[in-house]
């Protein structure tokens, strides 16, 4: 079958590899259907060495169940399934207390025996607890929906709700990517009446306020902060979910939080010191949380709303390449010409 590898930076191939087979009772074997590229596979994608051994690419996508192992109750064959960005046997303390990304026994795509998501087929390990059932008859015109769910959507939604946002709550969203755009949607769903969208691609922020964004401040560093200050009253807002993982997004998210509020971090830091002292958080009392998104424990609570119509986070893509084409793909994400790509096998 064919399946997405990245050798080096800017390197992304389409080769043959072995069709996935069981190997586990609790596994089962998924035909995607559809998948896409992440904002989070980019990391790799400009800063990956050709001396790094080959990788598997893709954590999100949905397809249709070929097979089964002995162990799995719960899954049938030719159930159309979404897969969250991690798997999970989902009956572990950590999954049982809605941390699926922490799995004792879990996870993610593309690493070690587990194929990735951006090929015609993978492996799914535990799966009774990773995959999710999509009840049918299935409408293709949501499988862009179904795809947020494998993570971007479930992503925007966990930076919500770490912060605790809530009609009481303003709220800063740093970053107008798919993930920022989630955070959005998250945080008016959440009930949140002033919204704060920090962003400089206009075709991107128009749709985050079509997802709910009361403003936009194109700004960034320090004209960026006193923006939003500004807009504030110089108090800053309750909340901010940072959505890009770079350290000056960190940084605009400390000079803008209200004292009292909570930083919400979502966007995989590609830092590891940053300020967390008496002048940044301590002094004023600054929570900062989030982390990778336990998507498996959200995909449930979400979906009903994508069947009925109510949210379309689907919205949030723009481009469609063929899997053989997915190398475009990425380019066009990297070149910012794309903000969320889909891939067809």
């Amino acid at each position: 079958m064919r399946a997405t590898m990245i050798y080096g930076a800017g390197d992304v191939r389409v080769e043959d590899v072995s069709h996935p087979t069981l190997i586990h009772a609790t596994d089962a074997i998924v035909r995607i259907v559809r998948a896409c590229v992440c904002g989070s596979d980019l990391h790799g994608y400009n800063a990956r060495t050709a001396a790094d051994p080959a990788k598997a690419m893709g954590h999100e996508f949905i397809g249709i169940v070929e097979e089964i192992g002995s162990d799995v109750h719960k899954i049938k064959v030719g159930d159309f399934v979404i897969a969250p960005f991690a798997y999970a046997d989902n009956t572990c303390e950590f999954c049982r207390e809605g941390l699926q990304t922490s799995c004792i026994h879990g996870g993610f795509w593309g690493n070690g025996d587990v194929g990735g998501g951006q090929a015609e087929a993978v492996r799914s390990p535990f799966a009774d607890g990773t995959l999710v059932v999509v009840p049918g008859p299935v409408d293709p015109e949501l499988y862009p929906s179904f795809l947020a769910l494998t993570d971007v959507y479930g992503t925007g939604y966990h930076a919500a709700l770490k912060a605790q946002v809530s009609a009481a709550t303003t709220v800063t969203v740093i970053g107008d990517g798919a993930v920022g755009l989630m955070a959005v949607l998250s945080a008016k769903r959440l009930g949140a009446e002033r919204i704060i969208l920090m962003g400089r691609h206009q075709v991107r922020t128009d749709l985050g306020i079509t997802f709910g964004a009361t403003d936009v401040v194109a700004e960034r560093g320090e004209e960026g902060i006193a923006r939003v200050l500004e807009l504030t009253n110089g108090a800053g807002t309750h909340t901010v979910l940072e959505a890009v993982g770079y350290r000056d997004a960190y940084d605009m998210a400390v000079g803008v939080v209200r004292a009292g509020g909570v930083i919400s971090r979502v966007g995989v830091p590609q830092y590891d010191d940053a300020p967390v002292g008496r002048g940044s958080l301590f002094g004023r009392n600054i929570t900062l949380t989030g982390g990778p998104a336990p998507v498996r424990s959200y995909i449930e609570h979400l979906l009903p709303d994508v069947l009925s119509g109510v949210v379309n986070p689907g919205l949030v893509f723009d481009q469609t390449v063929s899997l053989e084409n997915v190398a475009d793909g990425y380019r066009a994400m990297a070149d910012r010409t794309a903000l969320k790509v889909i891939v067809q096998p």
